[in-house]
């Protein structure tokens, strides 16, 4: 018997690098020491750094995998599970510096673990950010026909003395709502529940624009508009917008005594969520603590810096609104309010 016999195909793996490696490439930085293929990526930390913090996250793209399978949307999903790590490093203040992913099949299809790599050297593209290797695993008998799983892991770096931790938003500090480009890679369980429960075909439009392409647009990497802006101004607090939504992931930054209060009227929902509210009879809590409701990232800066941030942001090319503001929290008073 064979390794092939066994259901591992080791020649379908060697070509797969060889597809892959045009693709990483273009995502190469200085610092990167070594190529493709080796046992370790080596990765200098540049000496511009007096005080360097390297920064790390993981993270997968959730369930959305499965409307990927059914779909066979396998371009982008890449590029979700690279912005789903280097957003949450992003808002300590770290530049991305590498990524590295992890991708475990039954059997091996070339096509497609391709078409999965390319979408993720797209988005360490767009976040500035080297692939610098990872790990293919092929394993029969683990995933069904086509299927796969996903994990991704991005390493940055920040100075010491510019850590951005949230312990200097006080009361009366500004929150800006960075857009989302949909629902990104959080609460699709339940917008599988809908689709199902109300058996909807997925293919039909939404306001001109197919469902199918709304619920699948990858998540929004707002790595380089967000770094830039920290060379002009400072920002005391960030979240990523991820599960839990608005009303769990805001309060993660707040400092004892301090409440956010955002205005729902402020910003402008996208249809998908006011779509899958009616559709799943959804009440609005459960609307803030699983979906972004239209918010990627949240911003808290001074308030005398508000006019001078949009302008930078909407500049780069980001929608952005003024949607709270921070306040005294009084004993026992929720560490969030949506209005």
């Amino acid at each position: 018997m064979s390794y092939y016999d066994a259901g591992v195909d080791i020649d379908a793996g060697n070509l797969l690098v060889k597809n892959i490696k045009p693709h990483v490439k273009r995502t190469m930085r200085s610092e990167v020491l070594n190529g493709l293929g080796g046992f370790g990526a080596l990765f200098e930390i540049s000496k511009n750094y007096k005080n360097p913090v390297l920064v790390s996250g993981a993270d997968g793209v959730g369930t959305k995998l499965k409307l990927a399978f059914r779909l066979g949307r396998h371009d982008s999903i890449g590029i979700d599970l690279v912005a789903m790590s280097v957003n949450d490093i992003l808002v300590h203040g770290a530049e991305p510096l590498f990524f590295l992913d992890y991708f475990a099949c039954g059997r091996l299809n070339i096509d497609i673990t391709t078409r999965v790599v390319k979408g993720i050297a797209l988005g360490c593209e767009q976040a500035g950010c080297a692939l610098v290797g990872g790990e293919t695993a092929e394993m029969p008998g683990m995933y069904s026909k086509n299927e796969y799983d996903l994990a991704g892991f991005a390493v940055g770096i920040v100075e010491k003395d510019r850590i951005i931790n949230g312990q200097s938003i006080t009361e009366g500090d500004a929150i800006l709502g960075l857009a989302s480009s949909g629902a990104h890679s959080n609460g699709y369980s339940l917008i599988r529940k809908v689709l199902e429960e109300n058996h909807i075909d997925i293919a039909i439009n939404l306001n001109d624009k197919s469902l199918m392409d709304i619920i699948m647009e990858p998540t929004r990497i707002y790595v380089k508009p967000v770094l830039n802006l920290l060379k002009h101004f400072p920002v005391k607090g960030m979240a990523h917008i991820t599960g839990g939504g608005l009303v769990e992931n805001i309060p993660r930054i707040l400092p004892e005594g301090i409440t956010a209060v955002l205005k729902k009227s402020s910003w402008d929902k996208p249809n998908l969520f006011s779509w899958l509210q009616q559709q799943g009879k959804i009440d609005d809590r459960e609307m803030y603590r699983v979906f972004n409701c239209g918010i990627g990232m949240v911003l808290i800066i001074s308030n005398e810096h508000v006019g001078a941030v949009l302008k930078i942001l909407r500049n780069a090319g980001e929608v952005v609104w003024h949607i709270g503001t921070t306040r005294r929290r009084d004993e026992g008073e929720a560490k969030i309010f949506v209005e």
